[in-house]
């Protein structure tokens, strides 16, 4: 690739949540029926030039993680269910997470596109690791950050986060 290209893009709704560490973003390529393989190209190697090391999908499918594993960029892949018991899920994912920032690593976390589903996890995950000191105000610090408002879905992982163990780090 040359020019302008030669660098990647970032993928769309890229956004910092601890700047140098954490950011959110819709799926590099774009969401499911609007998917490009050249967009996922594009945005994967910006990724890779910003140094991100491990990006963590919420998506439950494989999409995308071979692409990761070519690059060289470490990978996860989570299903958060939502209908019933997301505890275990969120468990696994806030788990992972936190050891990934503790460990110095630049960490992705996306979703299909940036939805209730991501956002929730994030605020979920505010409040999990306090980050924040409650649910509340992982609410509103999230919304804050992403200039989007929380849905209900967001809200009920909110509160399926809370009642999982605190994080000990």
């Amino acid at each position: 690739m040359r020019g302008k290209w030669a660098a990647g893009i970032a993928p769309k709704h890229f956004t910092w949540i601890f700047p140098g560490q954490l950011a959110i973003s819709e799926r590099p390529g774009g969401f499911t029926a609007n998917h490009r393989r050249v967009r996922r190209q594009e945005e994967i190697i910006w990724l890779e030039g910003q140094e991100f090391t491990r990006i963590i999908s919420l998506l439950g499918t494989p999409h995308n993680l071979a692409a990761y594993d070519e690059r060289k960029i470490a990978s996860s892949n989570f299903e958060i269910p939502l209908i019933g018991e997301a505890g275990e899920a969120l468990l696994t994912c806030f788990q992972e997470l936190e050891r990934a920032l503790n460990a110095g690593e630049k960490v992705l976390l996306h979703h299909d596109e940036l939805s209730d589903v991501t956002l929730g996890v994030l605020a979920g995950f505010l409040a999990w690791s306090q980050k924040t000191e409650s649910g509340p105000q992982s609410i509103a610090v999230t919304e804050r950050l992403t200039g989007r408002p929380l849905g209900p879905v967001a809200r009920t992982l909110v509160t399926a986060s809370l009642a999982l163990p605190v994080a000990t780090s």
